[in-house]
């Protein structure tokens, strides 16, 4: 099997993270590109939903991934925050299945645990992993790019190449993701 190419995307209303890394079998892991797609505060929403699309498409007919792979939104303190993560998180799972990509959400608490190998490790500790894993000079910045790598990386190994080695199976967190879900659509 070719490497995996995964899009990983940290969403967010002003700064949305944009990751895409090749993952081999062995699970080594190679930077394709990362970013950050930027919309206007002072902008109106379908405008800056807008801006969101088009950079997500950019990057989809620039580098091809496989899969997409998008941080699976969070009920915050900040109701307005999370409306507007929620949104780009919408936009980018319309793209995907637009696109014919296969999409998955990813809690945060995963995206730890695979990189890292703790659950509740922080912000400062992801980073390290992803400059360590895809063999960067440094950090990519602003935080929303790192993590935006971290998705992709989490999908790859836990969601992609892992699911179809193992013929399928879920982690035991996606599992329990996947039964809420099922039960709030009933």
């Amino acid at each position: 099997m070719a490497a995996l190419r995964v899009l990983g995307i940290d969403p967010g209303l002003t700064r949305c993270g944009i990751g895409v890394v090749d993952v081999a079998r062995d699970r080594s892991a190679t930077l394709v590109h990362v970013g950050v797609i930027r919309s206007d505060p002072g902008e109106r929403i379908e405008r800056r939903l807008v801006t969101i699309a088009a950079g997500i498409r950019a990057v989809i007919d620039e580098h091809g991934p496989s899969v997409m792979a998008v941080e699976r939104v969070f009920s915050q303190h900040n109701r307005q925050s999370v409306m507007g993560t929620a949104q780009a998180s919408g936009i980018a799972l319309l793209i995907a299945g637009e696109r014919g990509l296969p999409a998955t959400t990813h809690t945060p608490t995963e995206v730890k645990a695979a990189v890292t190998g703790y659950g509740a490790a922080d912000k400062r500790q992801v980073q390290a992993m992803i400059v360590r894993i895809l063999r960067l000079d440094e950090v990519p910045k602003p935080a929303d790019a790192a993590d935006a790598l971290a998705l992709a990386l989490c999908h790859a190994w836990r969601g992609g190449a892992a699911q179809a080695a193992t013929g399928g199976s879920l982690t035991p967190a996606q599992r329990a993701w996947a039964d809420a879900e099922r039960l709030a659509r009933r």
